[in-house]
């Protein structure tokens, strides 16, 4: 089956230094690039917020990062500012071989609404395309990598597994945040998906 390799997030906000850092982030890039050798096809994701966007804690006044609020379409976590458009922050990990993309999906740019998955803004109704752009390319099987685990990682391997897709999501090349034991359930809920965790 026609495997397409679905790289999230690799980007600096989300390395060591970055504004919404994960650890060891930056220790994924290798690996990644490696894998891009062999795929059918590469995509890859990127958080790419407007300034003053609704899902950052700096917009909502008394309201601190990482707290959760109840937003139109469910809870949303309040982040620190990142990957705010045409910032370095934004920008991929300089090591990511981006010349090997077939396709860039950037999300989170409407400023109402977060964006964590590689299909479906948060509401999970609105799509980002990259379904289309799968089925049109023939890819069956997906591969899932990247920042962070239990955040756009899981969301993503989620809404591929109900669209149909065999999705493995490869743990050695992805990072969590783990925010309040949230590793474990992202793990878990993933597993219940159908997803194949490697």
């Amino acid at each position: 089956m026609p495997k397409a390799l679905i790289v999230i997030d690799v980007q600096n906000d989300f390395c060591p230094g970055g504004a919404l850092a994960v650890e060891g982030g930056d220790r994924v890039v290798a690996g990644i690039n490696t894998m891009m050798r062999d795929a059918g096809a590469v995509i890859l994701t990127q958080d790419w917020h407007p300034a003053g966007h609704s899902s950052f804690a700096s917009s909502h006044e008394g309201k601190a990062p990482f707290e959760v609020i109840d937003m139109p379409y469910g809870s949303q976590v309040l982040w620190p500012d990142h990957c705010v458009q045409g910032t370095q922050g934004a920008d991929f990990h300089p090591d990511l071989e981006t010349d090997r993309a077939d396709m860039i999906v950037r999300k989170g740019y409407n400023p109402a609404i977060d964006s964590y998955s590689a299909f479906y803004e948060n509401d999970h109704e609105t799509p980002t395309g990259l379904h289309g752009y799968l089925r049109s390319r023939g890819m069956t099987e997906l591969v899932m990598v990247g920042l962070a685990t239990d955040f756009c990682v899981s969301y993503s391997a989620v809404d591929a597994a109900r669209l149909g897709y065999p999705v493995t999501v490869l743990r050695d090349l992805c990072r969590g945040i783990d925010l309040d034991g949230s590793l474990e359930i992202a793990l878990k809920d993933m597993s219940a998906a159908g997803v194949a965790l490697a």
